[in-house]
């Protein structure tokens, strides 16, 4: 099973593409890890994520920069040479389920108060 489970923040506004007759959306996902270091400070991950078609273009309708977001995903691993011959490794986080977590109208809310 490849299963990838995140809840967070999007990092900034989701970005729609088509190629060809497929649409795909990036989005980025800033986590808090449930710890501190060992400087007390708590570090924050970041995931890059991309749906495609009718999910990716839901999310691209949808959400917007700090929106909360739960994203399940399959995890591809990309194995590759770099120029100098050293093996790299790379993942893609492909999104399979978004659920929008921030309450329905908050956003209008902090707009007017601005």
């Amino acid at each position: 099973m490849n299963k990838f489970l995140v809840i967070g923040n999007l990092t900034h506004d989701p970005e729609l593409t088509k190629k060809g007759e497929t649409s795909y959306c990036k989005f980025s996902v800033a986590v808090n890890r449930p710890t501190a270091g060992a400087d007390g400070e708590r570090k924050t991950d970041f995931f890059d994520f991309t749906a495609f078609r009718g999910l990716g273009e839901t999310v691209a309708k949808y959400c917007k920069k700090g929106n909360k977001v739960c994203v399940e995903a399959r995890v591809e691993t990309n194995n590759y040479e770099d120029a100098q011959g050293n093996k790299r490794y790379g993942y893609n986080f492909v999104a399979s389920e978004v659920e929008f977590l921030t309450p329905k109208g908050r956003d209008e809310q902090e707009s007017a108060a601005e």
